[in-house]
């Protein structure tokens, strides 16, 4: 091995170094797929956790956005690459509702590929115009409630991950019948909302904190288990008798399956390092993440497992499709 291949080696943890030095690492710099637009939330952290995973393994990270049919494009290209470590997958939530929401994929989002590291997860914020004159949780299920079908809500897409989240919640405040907007991206629901136009919103916490903080909408819950530093004053809806309700758009590195242990291993360990590098952790809870530092292919796996099962049925009952 070259000298820096092998200090890279060196600062993974013994057991991961050991069995990297095994591994058929690809020659050429690693790809990692973001199927994501560049300039977007998701390519900021990707490419902060790229650039520095790089300083663990004995090939740099260079990202690649792969964009179209929401995420299908870019994690088909993934599916269907060698299965050596050199193409990565850096995706969302998006990938555990793919098999519900596009039935004739050309690939299997479970089979086809091993989860190597959970990364974070942000919560979301439920937004609403200060004319619908609530100011929580209870005010608002008791004001659907009473006027079911009356009401729109916003949000950046069919089967985006505000869009599960808004219909878990009212799935689990009792079956709530609230009539659905969808956009094409964020900004354009933001504007429509922001206008009094549509009175309801869920958004991602970092999103949603400059409209809270400048005062033009109202916060009526976060979907977490607790508050979010960044949004202290903004309760749970556990907090507010949605016993429950937790919804989180999530960031996890996928490779193909059948790519070595050795370098899923060594991989991981490259991820967790640079996670746990001074100001990263800080950079991403700023950005409102809850930084998973210790994440291991086995409990990424069972992450992934459990967020199928408990938005597949969710995509049935409320009928939602990607178009």
């Amino acid at each position: 091995m070259k000298r820096r291949h092998v200090l890279q080696l060196a600062a993974l943890t013994p057991a991961a170094a050991a069995q990297a030095q095994t591994a058929a690492w690809p020659t050429q710099p690693v790809r990692m797929v973001i199927p994501f637009a560049a300039g977007g939330p998701t390519d900021v952290v990707g490419r902060l956790l790229a650039d520095r995973m790089s300083e663990f393994l004995p090939q740099r990270v260079v990202v690649e956005n792969r964009t179209g049919s929401g995420v299908v494009i870019g994690t088909e290209v993934v599916a269907k690459s060698p299965k050596d470590g050199s193409v990565i997958l850096y995706n969302t939530i998006a990938h555990a509702v793919l098999r519900a929401l596009f039935p004739r994929l050309s690939f299997d989002p479970v089979g086809d590929f091993t989860p190597v590291a959970l990364c974070g997860q942000i919560p979301m914020i439920m937004l609403v115009h200060p004319s619908l004159g609530v100011s929580n949780a209870q005010e608002l299920i008791a004001l659907l409630r009473a006027n079911p079908g009356k009401y729109d809500y916003a949000s950046s897409g069919n089967g985006g991950a505000v869009h599960l989240a808004t219909e878990l919640l009212w799935h689990q405040a009792g079956g709530l019948r609230v009539n659905h907007v969808p956009y094409r991206g964020s900004s354009q629901a933001m504007a429509d909302v922001l206008s009094g136009r549509i009175p309801i919103i869920m958004d991602v916490a970092a999103g949603a904190v400059p409209y809270l903080q400048r005062g033009e909408l109202r916060a009526i819950g976060i979907s977490d288990m607790q508050r979010n530093p960044a949004a202290p004053s903004v309760p749970t809806f556990n907090e507010q008798g949605v016993t429950g309700f937790v919804a989180y758009t999530w960031h996890m590195v996928l490779v193909p399956a059948g790519t070595p242990e050795p370098i899923v291993t060594a991989m991981n360990a490259a991820i967790n390092r640079a996670l746990n590098l001074p100001g990263v952790k800080e950079r991403l809870q700023e950005l409102t993440m809850t930084v998973v530092s210790d994440s291991t292919p086995a409990s990424a796996k069972a992450f992934l497992d459990a967020e199928i099962a408990k938005w597949e049925p969710i995509i049935r009952s409320a009928n939602i499709t990607a178009n």
